[in-house]
């Protein structure tokens, strides 16, 4: 092995570490390290003047490893493994010590404390430094299609962009139609655009796009394989109506005499066992609801069948999987929205004319249950006392709620209390109680003002407890933080604005992507700033609320930014593969099995790799495509057959044996 030559570059953060660590001191330190022949403090070492010095010292002092102390690796780990690249050394000859996150920010108050644990951290990083070796990337084909997991706005937009650039999509949505929540809106805020103008037309170019191959009615059941080469299993749900022959007409549905609760209403209103979910659904085909069919129930009836001129209905009709072959991913799996009787106290399910928000959206809308008009629950009657609850299941630090801000309810409760003026007049009252008005983006503080010239109420403040009286009137009281006053409320219709969740079978998706959720349940992003749309798995991106609470506006942006990494990918026509994954001794490994029980990423098999006629000798061999380099297998393995690339055991005890004699 050649004699460590190191260089050592710790940097200054502007005020971000060295408005805690010492940084002189640090490289001071550093200077006298073994190995290292040059230890320098720069203001921004991942600036290019900051790199360019690198690149320099290099090349003037022979270096051969170099040691940046400086904020997390996930941020500028490879721009600095650029940087060696640039210089003509290995990338892999670099290493990273955490003095930000680590030091600065939580000892911010302790500057001697976060001084020695930066010294600390940077011997632990020269001690590794003088033994990581030379590793070699390699890249993978990639195939020019995309698999988009949900059709709601952003992965019809995501789809429609890649489509655009030619490259081959499959758009997958679970239900019968594509659209997501967004196909239940009658407007859209701050601009008042009629939702379905917007959406429409999108849908239907998704329909007539030849690029895109959409899959209604189905699920995505497994996904294997690694960037460039996944392999989806796709389950099509059953019909029960031939999609080639069925023509849209409606004739069944009409003739149908079973009904059942409208699901796209919010069970307001009813629709027909066979159906479709909106009249401009895509593919506007139609499905029979097996719990509500009176033949699947009774064996009676089929008088869809009888009535169908193009002979479309098959009750035979059973689930069948579509095997694909995809080069990228895009999730795009919306959102569900806060189940509002987790939270008691709001009266909603018991008194009738309290409602969810998408309730009242759907019956402000034309092809809604009331056909556009307002109205009261319990007797049809348009409401004269209107009052809005924000935050409901948002912000809520019991476990029936959600700690974050659902990033809408405020702005969407503008847009209803402007609704209601418009439809019902100036004479309707309508009351907004609210945690924090958040009227942020392009035009909502102006829509906020033009809300609150039209006589709205704002009440700074949460109700506990909602009672109805004997006449129907729902009454709370509310402490207004704004003019330190009890107030007492009377309603006869009360909306709740019920925040987001992540969308039903999120969990399940995210085992069979490898992909690991956040906090707050949807899925995590690999940077927030840097790669908002990427994941931990290359090839696998997030677009819209998948990764979080978002409008339409910046669910838009979003999938055009997953749309825009994939295509990206593409066409490279080539992935390069992290090269720190595991790695095989076979004269040590005795064939167990363990490492390929706890690989999580399925990316180790025992194979057999010396057969003989008197015995089969097992080995396990590692997909360094699909390896992530967790480690997991190397500290199941009994044997020590398996060890981490560029994370051996001797790296490791040197780091140890570093930081205790630090």
């Amino acid at each position: 092995m050649v004699e460590p030559r190191i260089g050592v570059y710790v940097c200054h953060c502007g005020l971000n570490i060295a408005g805690s660590v010492d940084v002189k001191e640090v490289a001071e330190h550093a200077s006298h390290l073994p190995g290292v022949v040059v230890a320098r403090e720069y203001r921004y070492v991942c600036s290019d003047p900051g790199q360019q010095m690198i690149r320099e010292d290099i090349d003037g002092e022979q270096l051969n490893r170099v040691v940046v102390a400086a904020c997390s690796p996930r941020m500028h780990e490879f721009t600095f493994r650029k940087t060696l690249q640039e210089a003509g050394l290995n990338p892999y000859l670099l290493e990273m010590a955490n003095i930000r996150e680590h030091c600065s920010w939580p000892h911010e108050k302790e500057p001697d404390l976060a001084t020695e644990k930066a010294k600390a951290l940077v011997t632990m990083a020269v001690a590794k430094a003088r033994l990581v070796e030379p590793l070699q990337a390699k890249s993978v084909p990639v195939e020019k299609s995309t698999l988009v997991i949900g059709g709601g706005i952003a992965g019809i937009s995501a789809s429609l962009k890649l489509a655009g650039q030619g490259f081959k999509v499959y758009l997958v949505e679970r239900e019968p139609s594509i659209g997501g929540h967004m196909a239940q809106l009658d407007k859209t805020f701050p601009t008042l655009d009629c939702s379905a103008c917007i959406l429409t037309p999108m849908m239907v170019d998704v329909s007539h796009n030849p690029d895109i191959e959409l899959l209604a009615y189905s699920e995505v059941k497994g996904v294997d394989g690694y960037v460039g080469n996944f392999k989806v299993t796709v389950r099509r749900k059953p019909r029960y109506v031939d999609e080639e022959k069925c023509t849209g007409c409606g004739t069944c549905a009409t003739k149908c005499p079973a009904k059942a609760p409208n699901e796209f209403d919010l069970g307001s209103g009813t629709r027909k066992a066979i159906y479709v979910p909106f009249p401009q659904s895509v593919p506007l085909k139609y499905t029979i609801d097996p719990e509500h069919c009176l033949y699947f129930e009774k064996g009676i009836c089929k008088v869809c069948e009888k009535f169908c001129e193009a002979g479309a209905i098959d009750f035979a009709q059973q689930p069948t999987d579509v095997e694909l072959s995809v080069g990228t991913i895009i999730v795009a799996t919306g959102f569900d929205l806060f189940d509002p009787t987790l939270l008691r106290e709001y009266g909603y399910g018991r008194f009738k004319n309290v409602i969810a928000a998408m309730e009242l959206e759907r019956m402000s809308d034309a092809s809604g249950p009331t056909h556009g008009k307002i109205q009261r629950r319990s007797d049809g009657e348009p409401p004269r006392n209107v009052a809005f609850i924000l935050c409901v299941g948002s912000r809520e630090e019991r476990k029936e709620g959600t700690e974050y801000c659902c990033r809408i309810g405020c702005t969407a409760a503008l847009k209803e209390a402007f609704m209601l003026k418009n439809k019902l007049g100036d004479d309707v009252q309508v009351f907004i109680c609210y945690t924090d008005l958040r009227a942020f983006g392009k035009g909502q503080e102006e829509f906020y003002r033009k809300v609150r010239d039209l006589g709205v109420r704002f009440i700074h403040g949460k109700p506990t407890e909602i009672h109805q009286e004997a006449d129907g009137t729902l009454i709370f009281d509310v402490f207004d933080t704004a003019t330190n006053m009890f107030l007492e409320v009377e309603a006869d219709l009360l909306v709740l604005m019920t925040g987001l969740v992540p969308s039903r079978g999120t969990e399940e998706l995210s085992r069979m992507l490898k992909i690991p959720l956040g906090q707050d349940g949807f899925f995590m992003e690999l940077h927030p700033k840097l790669r908002p749309a990427q994941t931990a798995i290359d090839g696998v991106h997030l677009a819209g609320t998948a990764q979080g609470p978002k409008d339409i506006t910046d669910s838009v942006s979003h999938a055009g930014n997953a749309a825009a990494a994939a295509a990206a990918l593409m066409a490279s026509g080539e992935q390069t593969v992290e090269p720190i994954v595991a790695s095989v001794n076979p004269d040590l490994c005795r064939g167990c099995g363990r490492c390929e029980e706890i690989c999580e990423y399925g990316a180790i098999q025992v194979q057999e790799v010396q057969p003989f006629r008197w015995a089969r000798v097992l080995a396990a061999n590692v997909n360094e495509a699909v390896c992530r380099g967790c480690g997991a297998c190397a500290v199941a393995c009994p044997t020590g057959a398996i060890s981490m690339k560029h994370y051996t055991d001797r790296q490791i005890q040197a780091m140890i044996k570093a930081a205790v004699e630090a």
